[in-house]
């Protein structure tokens, strides 16, 4: 298998692992938050507010896979043909 069928495979999968490990991750962070606020009633606005900023970090981590993505997507057709030409 040549290094860009491996790279476009690669790039194909990067997003939907990412959107997964988000979807996961903020489904832990928010199953946690209300099981706090249920805990201790009284301290909910601080525990909303981390949530909400712990959030936003994990989000941000599928947004940095997207634009990679989209930049390695951009490079496969120029490396496929620089591959093909020797």
């Amino acid at each position: 298998m040549s290094f860009a069928a491996v790279l476009a495979a690669v790039v194909g999968l990067a997003v939907p692992i990412a959107a997964v490990a988000g979807a996961l991750s903020q489904a832990r962070v928010g199953a946690a938050a209300m099981e706090g606020i249920a805990r201790q009633p009284e301290a909910s606005g601080d525990i909303q507010r981390g949530l909400i900023i712990t959030l936003a970090l994990i989000e941000s981590l599928v947004i940095y896979a997207l634009l990679t993505f989209l930049m390695l997507q951009g490079h496969i057709g120029a490396l496929i043909a620089k591959v093909g030409q020797m």
